[in-house]
């Protein structure tokens, strides 16, 4: 397995983590995403464990906390050899979210406790709380570190200007720096690229990207003229995701096939590689609701796409950005002083 900074941080975190939302199967939205119980998660780390995959992604909203329960215990005895990444921010069973002083060494103290470690690796604001002011969660951030309960912060799903204003705060008063942004980031969703990927290279911040394969579109069970699969959670939980147009996800899928069929891959490896080589990506998150489908998504590394194959399937996926994004695709003047983002690896 292949380690990656986690953005400019000394964290190395390794080039597949593991998501544990799959952990729990409570509540209409994560029982469609899996409903693994802890003897089925023990058997997961063993996995993930093997193969190097040592980053474990969860959080108190995933089955209201018994994702993180779950995690703990199948982690329980070797909890040194794993890093754990967990959020807080967004509505649970216990109330609002947000990420005031309250919430925020509350939400930790109770993490803690389901997840039986006594620290965090990398805690993650799930969702940018406009509610706060900024300074407020940054230093009750900074009290946490210094208590040595969290290690590294991040973000998850902020905006540009939200992402950006929490950093200069950071800088400004001496505080951690968000190091990661959970995004979401695939062939059929390359939103992230207009605004997220080139701050991050600018200001040192690593993707960590949930739904590589865009909702679960990209495994390779949908296909242009044919009715979704009857196993497919689209059926329960595609409004609940980021939406995408048929034809250009045929368009993809028919990229993707191609490509397989040239490297003897399968379309969720190809996808899942395709953004292993993408700028600022430090690791993506694979999720697996059996062991057959953790050890088909683990084949993602260990070989890379030739720079044709890339091509092919940008030029499949591309899209045209918003204004004022577009310009960073054009050929000319406005190139020269906005040049294409660079990798912060």
């Amino acid at each position: 397995m292949e380690y990656r900074a986690l953005g400019r941080s000394g964290l190395k975190v390794p080039a597949l983590s593991f998501g544990a939302g799959t952990f729990g199967g409570r509540g209409p939205l994560f029982s469609a995403w899996g409903d693994t119980d802890a003897a089925g998660a023990s058997r997961i780390v063993d996995i993930c464990l093997e193969a190097g995959v040592t980053l474990f992604d969860t959080a108190d909203v995933y089955s209201n906390g018994a994702s993180e329960e779950i995690l703990g215990a199948a982690l329980a005895g070797r909890r040194e050899r794993a890093l754990i990444s967990t959020k807080l921010g967004l509505p649970t069973g216990d109330g609002a979210g947000g990420a005031s002083r309250p919430k925020l060494i509350d939400g930790v103290e109770k993490a803690l406790g389901r997840l039986r470690t006594d620290r965090i690796d990398l805690l993650q604001l799930h969702a940018f709380d406009g509610t706060t002011p900024v300074e407020e969660t940054l230093a009750a951030l900074d009290d946490l570190v210094r208590a040595g309960k969290v290690l590294y912060v991040g973000a998850s799903n902020f905006a540009g200007w939200e992402l950006m204003k929490s950093l200069a705060a950071a800088d400004r008063h001496g505080w951690p720096r968000y190091v990661a942004h959970q995004a979401y980031y695939s062939l059929v969703g390359r939103d992230y690229e207009w605004e997220l990927m080139p701050l991050g290279a600018d200001q040192g911040v690593g993707a960590m990207v949930w739904s590589p394969l865009g909702w679960g579109r990209l495994t390779g069970k949908i296909r242009r003229g044919q009715p979704l699969p009857e196993t497919s959670r689209l059926r329960e939980t595609a409004d609940a995701g980021p939406p995408v147009d048929d034809e250009r996800l045929f368009r993809v899928v028919e990229a993707l096939d191609a490509t397989a069929a040239e490297t003897g891959k399968t379309i969720s490896q190809v996808a899942i590689n395709w953004l292993l080589q993408r700028p600022t990506v430090s690791s993506v998150i694979i999720g697996a609701r059996t062991e057959d489908q953790l050890r088909q998504n683990l084949g993602a590394v260990g070989w890379v796409l030739t720079a044709q194959q890339m091509a092919q399937l940008d030029a499949a996926s591309a899209t045209t950005p918003a204004y004022p994004y577009y310009p960073y695709w054009r050929e000319g003047g406005f190139r020269t002083v906005n040049p294409p983002q660079v990798s912060i690896r």
